[in-house]
């Protein structure tokens, strides 16, 4: 058997704040509340075709040794698929309602290289947006 890896389903965030990271995705990255379920802790938020899950630290489906909220070191960094990119204008955006920036560059994803830009989450995750992959260089020999 071959198994066919198709997107990224979801990404789960273990959080102090839900109600806070939920504002933060909503709000300033454009995320909606899919569906809640207080009873376990957990939060899901529509991110285009994918979800982002947030998990209530010390809820019934979490588990400490997955990461430690607050310091960044709950994983590396989700990546958010942009369309358009307009790196001036994020920048103000995220900026303005109070994201910690990171760094703006050419980076390779699942569409080829484009534009990204880096930022930080209230809880210290950092969050890739990426932009639209740009045109492949024709190259002479």
């Amino acid at each position: 058997m071959k198994i066919h890896i198709r997107e990224i389903d979801h990404v789960v965030i273990r959080a102090t704040k839900v109600e806070t990271m939920a504002r933060f995705y909503c709000d300033v990255l454009g995320c909606s509340v899919e569906k809640e379920q207080r009873d376990l802790g957990l939060t899901q938020l529509r991110a285009g075709r994918s979800l982002i899950d947030l998990l209530q630290v010390g809820a019934k489906l979490d588990h400490a040794e997955n990461g430690v909220p607050g310091t960044g070191r709950n994983m590396d960094h989700v990546c958010l698929r942009i369309d358009p990119f307009d790196a001036e204008a994020l920048k103000a955006h995220l900026v303005e309602h109070g994201a910690r920036l990171g760094e703006l560059g050419q980076r390779y994803g699942a569409d080829g290289y484009g534009q990204s830009l880096y930022l930080f989450d209230p809880e210290g995750n950092m969050v890739e947006l990426k932009g639209p992959p740009e045109a492949a260089h024709v190259t002479s020999l």
